[in-house]
């Protein structure tokens, strides 16, 4: 199983960016996914996740509003919409997948950097 998280870089605060996450190994329709970010310095946290199924969406309250986690499931990828984003955006992003009651499959993450 592989998760390989793409689309991370520089952007200006209150631009946008799309990260991409394909996944080999698994099939993504029929498994939780999420986004989580870790910043220098501080303890990962939750972003996103998007159930299997009817693809139900949960954000954190930092991101409410501006993140838009989706799936294609043709192209077993998972996807990130960031609008809006902030200095405290920056971070290390990683997607994640859940085989049983955790994410415990991980990526090896992408760097978002937003630049004030």
């Amino acid at each position: 199983v592989q998760l390989q998280a793409s689309g991370g870089g520089l952007v200006q605060a209150g631009g946008a960016l799309r990260l991409s996450c394909a996944a080999s190994g698994l099939t993504i329709s029929t498994t939780s996914m999420g986004w989580f970010r870790q910043a220098s310095g501080k303890e990962r946290e939750f972003v996103a996740r998007i159930s299997w199924g009817p693809s139900i969406a949960v954000y954190a309250d930092s991101v409410q509003g501006r993140f838009t986690i989706s799936r294609d499931n043709a192209k077993n990828t998972v996807y990130l919409q960031m609008n809006n984003l902030k200095s405290e955006d920056t971070a290390i992003y990683y997607c994640a997948a859940r085989s049983g009651s955790s994410f415990d499959v991980w990526g090896q993450g992408t760097l978002v950097t937003v630049s004030s």
